[in-house]
């Protein structure tokens, strides 16, 4: 055994009476064959020993590291901690690991760079990439994927979700409900979201609901709500960007005394686990985390021209809407 009490490659080939070459040819299957009965021997020889070969020198023998990146902008938000959870199940079954980098500080740029430096052999970024970022990406060279994002820059493959199309299937099951004014908790004019729920009310000839800017987050729907409740009119409805904002919206909506869904009906988007355990279960726009994380994957190892790819949610109907 080596000073590092490793069992090194030699140790093996003592064992099974065979070269370091042999036992070398055996674990990479190639470059040169190596007949049955020997190639059961080496692998024997590895199980009782217990042999590990060094990734690292693996990765320099053959220009790959076996590890993809993963960068999210916080795991506060439960969401993006599912769609890391299913990231890291979808490339353990492809035989990769999974390096994850958090960028709360919304410096996208430095985490390409610093997973680019650790040698992935590919990037997967779970949001909407800029400039800087864009370059960043372009000068390491590693096969990126944007994922969660409908839209990339030129040159860079995506797998999104139907954000408008979800938003207003959303509030046409509010409508359906009776509604006639729906609020809106989200980003500012021009997010899918947002245009999504404008276009669902001017279909069926209303003016627009009240709209509030604010954070994708469990306070940013807390304080939406509550300005929605000091209207002259409040609205009967809201549809929440995101299912924090929606958990938010139903705390103030409780303080306040409103019956959810008898006197306010909430609806939100993301289909988190949480969603399903507020009270009332809280209906929500659900993203098809599973099928996107894998369509991201093959578009990664599988490298061609850079294709769009945008998946249809769905609408799980639970009782905050009145269902």
């Amino acid at each position: 055994m080596s000073p590092t009490g490793r069992v090194t490659r030699a140790e093996v080939a003592a064992r099974a009476g065979v070269s370091t070459a042999v036992v070398s040819y055996t674990l990479n299957g190639g470059p040169k064959n190596v007949a049955p009965a020997t190639r059961d021997r080496v692998l024997a020889a590895v199980r009782e020993l217990g042999y590990r070969p060094n990734a690292t020198a693996r990765a320099l023998r053959l220009g790959s590291t076996g590890q993809i990146g993963l960068v999210v902008a916080t795991m506060s938000n439960p969401y993006f901690g599912q769609l890391t959870d299913e990231t890291e199940r979808a490339a353990a079954a492809r035989g990769l690991a999974l390096l994850v980098r958090t960028n709360s500080a919304r410096d996208l740029t430095t985490a390409v760079e610093q997973l680019a430096e650790r040698q992935v052999d590919g990037l997967l970024i779970a949001q909407s990439m800029d400039e800087a970022s864009t370059a960043a990406v372009r000068a390491t060279g590693v096969p990126t994927v944007l994922i969660n994002e409908a839209t990339a820059p030129d040159g860079v493959a995506s797998v999104g979700v139907d954000r408008f199309g979800g938003a207003r299937t959303a509030v046409e099951h509010l409508l359906g409900h009776g509604h006639r004014s729906v609020a809106f908790i989200g980003a500012a004019p021009g997010e899918d979201r947002r245009r999504g729920w404008s276009d669902a009310l001017r279909a069926a000839g209303l003016g627009e609901g009240p709209a509030v800017e604010a954070e994708y987050s469990r306070e940013g729907g807390y304080r939406g709500a509550r300005r929605l409740l000091a209207l002259d009119q409040p609205p009967t409805a809201l549809l929440a960007g995101s299912d924090e904002q929606g958990l938010g919206a139903l705390l103030a909506l409780h303080e306040a005394g409103a019956r959810v869904p008898e006197d306010v009906a909430v609806v939100a988007f993301d289909g988190s686990i949480a969603s399903a355990y507020a009270w009332p279960p809280l209906t929500t726009v659900t993203q098809p985390t599973q099928e996107m994380v894998g369509r991201a994957l093959d578009l990664l190892l599988q490298p061609g021209e850079p294709q769009q790819s945008i998946l249809a949610p769905a609408l799980v109907r639970r009782r905050s809407c009145g269902c």
